[in-house]
């Protein structure tokens, strides 16, 4: 797997984390303990990318 490659790959991962946790932050019934914990995985991709970019 070449750099660009994973670094796609990485966004990918980032944009779907983006996608559940603006989907459970519109239900009522949002669990806090979920959104914090899908948020700081989010936080720890994005700070690779930008690790990992030129």
């Amino acid at each position: 797997m070449t750099m660009s490659s994973h670094i796609t790959e990485l966004k990918k991962k980032h944009d779907q984390l983006s996608d559940r946790v603006e989907k459970i932050q519109s239900r009522p019934s949002a669990d806090p303990l979920k959104v914090v914990s899908l948020k700081k995985q989010k936080l720890k991709i994005k700070e690779e990318i930008v690790r990992l970019s030129p």
